[in-house]
C-alpha cells in the first residue's frame, strides 16, 4: 500500500466509514488536534526517559488513537462501537483521576500558576496540555453539528489536568524547581 493517494489533492479527506469532506471540516480539525496530541506524546516520552511517567503515557497514546477513529467516524452506531472496543468509560476516567492522585503526593500543593517550562521533559508535557487543551475545544465545538459520546470532552478533560501534573512531576523528579507568576 503506498503512502500517497492523490486523493486529498483536491482539499478533500475520506472519513473512517465512508464519505469525504473538507479537510478544514470541524470533524477533521478535532481528530487532526487529537492526532496532534497523540504525537506531542510521542515527543515528550522520547524527551527524557522517565520510566514511570512513559508508563501512564503509553496506554494513553492507545486511547488517542481510539478517540481519533471515533471522531473519524460519522456513523453513530460504529462511533459507539469504537468506543466500545477502546474502553474509553468511566473506568478509564477513574485511572487517569488516580494516576493524579498519586502524582500530586509527590509534589507541593499549588499556590500560585506555573509558567511551563523547566526540563525538556516538563517543557514537552506542558505543551501535550495545551494542545490536548485546544483538542477538547474542537471536540465541543464539533458537539454542537454532531452527536459526540460526553465521555470524551470528559477524557480529555482529565487527561489535560494529568498532563500538567505530569509536566510538575517531571520537574520535581529532575530537581528542577518551578517558576511561579
Amino acid at each position: 500500500m503506498k503512502i500517497y493517494t492523490k486523493t486529498g489533492d483536491s482539499g478533500q479527506t475520506g472519513l473512517f466509514g465512508g464519505g469525504r469532506v473538507s479537510k478544514d471540516d470541524p470533524r477533521v480539525e478535532a481528530y487532526g488536534d487529537v492526532d496532534e496530541l497523540n504525537a506531542v506524546l510521542g515527543f515528550a516520552r522520547a524527551a527524557e526517559l522517565m520510566p514511570r511517567v512513559d508508563e501512564v503515557l503509553v496506554p494513553i497514546q492507545r486511547d488517542l488513537f481510539s478517540i481519533g477513529a471515533l471522531l473519524s467516524t460519522p456513523d453513530l452506531k460504529k462511533m459507539h462501537d469504537h468506543l466500545a472496543k477502546a474502553q474509553v468509560d468511566e473506568g478509564r476516567i477513574s485511572e487517569l483521576e488516580r494516576a493524579i492522585d498519586a502524582c500530586e503526593k509527590e509534589l507541593e500543593p499549588l499556590k500560585a500558576f506555573i509558567v511551563p517550562g523547566g526540563t525538556t521533559k516538563a517543557a514537552a508535557l506542558h505543551v501535550a496540555r495545551t494542545v490536548c487543551r485546544r483538542a477538547e475545544r474542537r471536540v465541543i465545538h464539533l458537539q454542537r453539528e454532531v452527536e459526540i459520546p460526553q465521555i470524551v470532552v470528559v477524557y480529555l478533560n482529565r487527561l489535560s489536568d494529568l498532563l500538567f501534573t505530569l509536566a510538575r512531576v517531571a520537574n520535581t523528579r529532575a530537581g528542577a524547581g518551578e517558576v511561579t507568576w
